[in-house]
C-alpha cells in the first residue's frame, strides 16, 4: 500500500477524502453532471418562435389584407390583435400582451399603385432583444414577400416575362448562412461559453472547500510531493468533468463542437490545472470551509460579464480589462470558442493557452511553496 506521504499515496488519499466529503463530492462530481444535464434544457428551442404581435390596419384594401395573411403565416410571429387604433396596440405593448406591432397606414395601396415610397413602421419591445429581433424579422419577411410580388406584377405589366421580371428585381441572388451556428440559436451561443464557467466554478469551489477543510484540521502542511498528489487528484476530477462536457453534453444537445478536438483536449490539459491551483490557494488563504463557499458563490455572474462573450470586453473599465485575465475562465472561454466551436488551429489560440499555462505554473508553484513554508512553521 502506497504511503500517504508519497505522491501516489497523496493522490489516492485525496480521492478518498473527496468521496467521503458530501459537500466536496457534490461540487466536484454532482454539480458538473447536473448542470451538464439540466442547464442546456432551458435553451432547447434555440430560437424564439410565434412571438405575440399586433397589426394596426388603417387601410382596408386587398393589399393590406394580403399583408395580414402573410404576417399570420410567419412562424416567427403570432398575430393576436388586429385593430385600427394605434393607441390600443401601443397599450397592449406596454402591458406585455404583445411584443410589437406593425402599422399599415391609410391609403397604403394608393401609394403603392402610384409607385410612391410607402414606409410600414414596425415597433418592437427593445427590453427583450431576442423577441424584438423575431418581431422585426417576421414582419420584414412577410411584408417583403408581398412587396416582391407587387414589384414582379408591375414589371410583368411593362412587358417583361416572369423570368425577366425576377432577374430585373434581383439580378444577384443572396444566400445567407450563419457559420458555426447554423440555427442562429441562443443556446448554441451561450451554453458553449457558460459550460467553461461552470467547469471553473465547480472545480474552484470544490478545491477551495477541500483545502479550507485541511487548514481547519491542520492537514494543510505537507511536503511538495504530497501537494502534487493532491493537485493531480483534483485535476483528474476536473479533466473527467471537461471530457463529459466536450464529449457528451455538446453532442447530446447538438451544439456546435468538434472543430479541433485535439486543440480542445490541449485546452483542458492547461485549463483544469490553472483552476485547481487557484482554488487550492483560495482555500488555503481563507482557511475556512464555509468562508470559501461564501466568497466564491457569487463570483459567477461578474466573471461571466468579464468573460467577453455576453458583454463586450472593450466596454469594461480599463482596469477590469486587465484584471479579467486573472480568472482562467476568461482565457478558456476564448480558446474554447476558437478551438472547439470554430475549428481554429492551435496557433490561433496560443495567447489564451499561454495565459492558462502561466496561471497553472504560478498557482502550482505558489501552492507548493505555501505548503512547504507552512509545514516548516508547524515543525
Amino acid at each position: 500500500m502506497a504511503s500517504p506521504s508519497s505522491l501516489f499515496g497523496a493522490f489516492i488519499s485525496t480521492l478518498r477524502t473527496v468521496a467521503g466529503d458530501i459537500g466536496v463530492i457534490l461540487l466536484l462530481v454532482g454539480a458538473p453532471v447536473l448542470y451538464g444535464f439540466f442547464y442546456p434544457w432551458f435553451y432547447t428551442e434555440e430560437v424564439v418562435q410565434r412571438v405575440p404581435v399586433a397589426v394596426v390596419q388603417q387601410d382596408g384594401s386587398g393589399l393590406a389584407r394580403q399583408m395580414m395573411r402573410f404576417a399570420s403565416a410567419s412562424p416567427r410571429i403570432d398575430v393576436v390583435l388586429t385593430t385600427g387604433d394605434e393607441r390600443e396596440a401601443r397599450e397592449a405593448l406596454l402591458r406585455g400582451d404583445v411584443m410589437g406591432y406593425a402599422l399599415l397606414p391609410p391609403d397604403l395601396k394608393r401609394h403603392v399603385v402610384r409607385s410612391e415610397s410607402t414606409p410600414v413602421p414596425v415597433y418592437a419591445n427593445g427590453a427583450y432583444p431576442l423577441a424584438a429581433k423575431q418581431v422585426q424579422y417576421g414582419f420584414a419577411e412577410a411584408f417583403g414577400t408581398v412587396s416582391a410580388g407587387v414589384e414582379l406584377r408591375r414589371l410583368g405589366a411593362s412587358g417583361q416575362s416572369k423570368l425577366q421580371a425576377a432577374s430585373s428585381r434581383s439580378p444577384v441572388n443572396l444566400q445567407m448562412e450563419a457559420m458555426f451556428n447554423p440555427t442562429e440559436g441562443y443556446g448554441s451561443f451561450v451554453v458553449a461559453a457558460v459550460a467553461i464557467l461552470i467547469l471553473q466554478q465547480t472545480l474552484l469551489m470544490g478545491s477551495a472547500l477541500l483545502v479550507g477543510t485541511w487548514r481547519e484540521q491542520g492537514q494543510a502542511a505537507a511536503p511538495p510531493r504530497v501537494w502534487l498528489g493532491r493537485l493531480l487528484a483534483l485535476c483528474t476530477l476536473g479533466w473527467l468533468s471537461g471530457l463529459y462536457y466536450f464529449g457528451w453534453m455538446f453532442v447530446w444537445h447538438d451544439f456546435p463542437r468538434g472543430g479541433n478536438p485535439w486543440g480542445a483536449l490541449l485546452l483542458l490539459a492547461v485549463f483544469v490545472p490553472a483552476v485547481a491551483g487557484l482554488g487550492a490557494l483560495i482555500g488555503w488563504w481563507l482557511a475556512d470551509r464555509e468562508r470559501a463557499m461564501q466568497a466564491l458563490l457569487f463570483t459567477s455572474i461578474p466573471l461571466a460579464f468579464m468573460g467577453g462573450f455576453s458583454w463586450p470586453a472593450e466596454a469594461l473599465p480599463t482596469i477590469l480589462q486587465w484584471l479579467r485575465w486573472l480568472s482562467p475562465s476568461t482565457a478558456a472561454i476564448k480558446a474554447s470558442l476558437q478551438l472547439n466551436q470554430l475549428g481554429a488551429p492551435v496557433v490561433a489560440a496560443l495567447f489564451p493557452l499561454s495565459v492558462l499555462l502561466s496561471l497553472a505554473l504560478v498557482g502550482w508553484l505558489a501552492m507548493l511553496w505555501v505548503g512547504k513554508v507552512n509545514r516548516g512553521q508547524m515543525t
